[in-house]
C-alpha cells in the first residue's frame, strides 16, 4: 500500500470497521492507491491499527460490496482495476446573477410591477393570527392537505366572490392554488392537449404564455385596443380554440377594461363553439373611479367561464396562494389533475387566509388599500409630470397597480429599462410584452409598494437614469 498510513479517530462515533473502509476509500478516491495496487493483508493491517482481524474483514467486504476492491483469495486483495481516475475537480466560477435573480433575492426595487404596499401590510395582526392557527393544529392537521384545498378557506372564498364579484359557487367549485402559475398548471393538466390553439392577449402576462408554450399550446396572440380583447380578431384566428386567456377587468398590462358588447361575445362564442374561458381576476379590488365592473363569470350562463383569483396582490406574494373555481361538469377532472399535480397548499397558510376573510380583516385591508393606492397612483403621476414635463406621458386607467409612462422621442423602452436597472429602479418595458402587434413604446411603473414619500426621489432617479 503507498498511501499515508491509515489511522483511527478516537473522537469518530463510527465503528471501526466503517472508519477503516472509509479512509480506504478515500485513499482510492483520491487516486493515492492506483487500480489493481495491493492491499496490506488483514492480518497485517489489524496488527498497526491494534484492532482485532475480524474489524479489518469486515470492512474489506464493505469495500468489496461496493465495488472498490477486489479479494484474491491467498493473493490478497488489490484496488478494483474498474475504478476510473479521479474526475478533475470543477473550477470554480463567481456566479453573476442575472437583473430577474438579483431582483428575486433583494428587497422590492421601486418601480416593480405585480407589489401590493408590503411596507402597509398588517404584519402585527397577521402574526396573532398565525399564532393561534399554529396552536390550534391537531396531529390529524399534520397529514397531507387536501389538494383540493382547506374547505373553511373554500367556503370563506365562496362568500367573498358571491358578494364582491357576484358570482354564485359552492366551496367544491373551488380549488386552492400556488398562485395564478398553479391555476394555470392545473388548467393546462386537465382540458388542454399538445396542439391545442389558445388565445392570450397581445400585449400579455409573459409568464402565463411561457407556462402554456411549455404545455404544448398552440398561441394564438389577440389584439388588445381600448375595448380589451378584440373578440373578433381571435374569432378570425383560431375559431375552434380550445382556450381564451382574458384579463378583463384590467387588462394585463394596458389596463383597459374589456366592454360590455365584448365581453357577451366572448361568452357567446365560447358556448358556440365549445371552449373555455380562463379569467385572470387579478387586481379587480383596486378600481379607483366609477364603479367595480363586474366579473365575467357573474355573465356566465353556460358555464364555459373558469375564475382565477390571488391572494398575491391582496396580501403578499409570499403566501403563494390563489385560486381557481371551475364549472360543476369540471369538477372531478380538475380534482384528478390536483392529486396529480401537487401533494395540497401549506395547511396553516391557508386556516390563517380563512380567519383573516372570516373576522372581516380582509374587506378592511382591501378597502384601506384601495385608498392608500389611490393616493400613490396620484403621487407617482404628478411626479412624472413635475420632473419630465412635456417629455411624458401618463396614462392612467381606471384601475390596477400600476400606471403607463410613454416618452416620445426617447430610447428603445428596452434601453430605458436596462439604464433604469443600473440605477437600482425596476420598471418595465411594454414593448417586451407584445408577440404580433405593436402597441408602442413606454414604461410601466409599479406605484403599490412605492410610498408618497420616497415618490419624487425615485422618480429624479428615473430621469437621471434615462436621461
Amino acid at each position: 500500500m503507498t498511501a499515508a498510513p491509515i489511522t483511527l479517530d478516537p473522537d469518530d462515533r463510527a465503528a471501526l470497521y466503517l472508519q477503516i473502509a472509509n479512509r480506504v476509500r478515500a485513499a482510492v478516491v483520491a487516486g493515492a492507491m492506483a487500480p489493481g495496487s495491493r492491499l496490506p493483508s488483514s492480518r497485517a493491517l489489524a496488527a498497526q491499527l491494534g484492532v482485532a482481524r475480524g474489524t479489518v474483514d469486515a470492512a474489506y467486504a464493505v469495500l468489496a460490496g461496493e465495488g472498490a476492491v477486489e479479494p484474491r483469495g491467498a493473493s490478497g486483495t488489490i484496488v478494483s482495476k474498474q475504478v476510473t481516475a479521479r474526475p478533475e475537480a470543477p473550477v470554480q466560477r463567481s456566479m453573476v446573477l442575472s437583473p430577474e435573480r438579483a431582483m428575486a433575492t433583494s428587497a422590492p426595487l421601486p418601480f416593480r410591477m405585480g407589489l401590493p404596499a408590503l411596507d402597509a401590510f398588517p404584519r402585527k395582526l397577521w402574526s396573532g393570527l398565525t399564532v393561534r392557527a399554529a396552536r390550534g393544529l391537531q396531529p390529524h392537521d399534520l397529514a397531507y392537505p387536501d389538494p383540493a384545498g382547506f374547505i373553511g378557506l373554500r367556503h370563506a372564498i365562496a362568500s367573498y366572490l358571491r358578494m364582491s364579484r357576484n358570482i354564485g359557487c359552492q366551496p367544491e367549485q373551488i380549488l386552492m392554488t400556488a398562485g395564478f402559475q398553479g391555476a394555470l398548471a392545473l388548467v393546462r393538466q386537465a382540458l388542454l392537449r399538445p396542439g391545442d390553439a389558445v388565445w392570450v392577449e397581445d400585449p400579455g402576462y409573459t409568464q402565463a404564455r411561457q407556462a402554456l408554450e411549455a404545455g404544448g399550446a398552440k398561441l394564438v396572440p389577440v389584439r388588445v385596443d381600448k375595448d380589451g380583447l378584440r373578440v373578433s380578431a381571435g374569432m378570425t384566428a383560431a375559431p375552434k380554440a380550445r382556450l381564451a386567456l382574458v384579463t378583463p377587468t384590467h387588462q394585463s398590462p394596458l389596463g383597459v377594461s374589456l366592454s360590455l358588447p365584448r365581453r357577451l361575445a366572448l361568452l357567446a362564442w365560447a358556448a358556440d363553439v365549445g371552449a373555455w374561458v380562463l379569467e385572470d381576476d387579478y387586481d379587480s379590488e383596486f378600481r379607483y373611479t366609477g364603479h367595480a365592473l363586474p366579473a365575467l363569470k357573474s355573465l356566465d350562463r353556460a358555464d364555459r367561464v373558469l375564475f382565477a383569483g390571488s391572494f398575491s396582490k391582496v396580501l403578499h406574494p409570499a403566501l403563494r396562494l390563489g385560486y381557481l373555481v371551475v364549472p360543476p361538469e369540471l369538477v372531478d377532472a380538475f380534482q384528478r389533475a390536483a392529486r396529480m399535480l401537487t401533494a395540497g397548499q401549506s395547511l396553516l397558510e391557508q386556516q390563517v387566509v380563512a380567519a383573516f376573510m372570516e373576522r372581516g380583516h380582509f374587506g378592511r385591508h382591501i378597502r384601506r388599500m384601495r385608498g392608500l393606492y389611490a393616493e400613490r397612483r396620484k403621487a407617482l403621476a404628478a411626479a412624472l409630470t413635475t420632473t419630465f414635463g412635456d417629455g411624458v406621458t401618463v396614462e392612467l386607467e381606471a384601475g390596477g397597480m400600476h400606471l403607463l409612462a410613454r416618452f416620445p422621442g426617447s430610447a428603445n423602452d428596452g434601453v430605458l429599462v436596462r439604464q433604469a436597472a443600473k440605477a437600482g429602479l425596476a420598471p418595465t418595458a411594454l414593448s417586451g410584452l407584445t408577440m404580433a402587434h405593436d402597441c408602442g413604446q413606454g414604461l410601466l411603473l409599479g406605484f403599490a409598494n412605492l410610498p408618497e414619500e420616497a415618490t419624487e426621489d425615485a422618480v429624479r432617479r428615473l430621469a437621471a437614469a434615462i436621461g
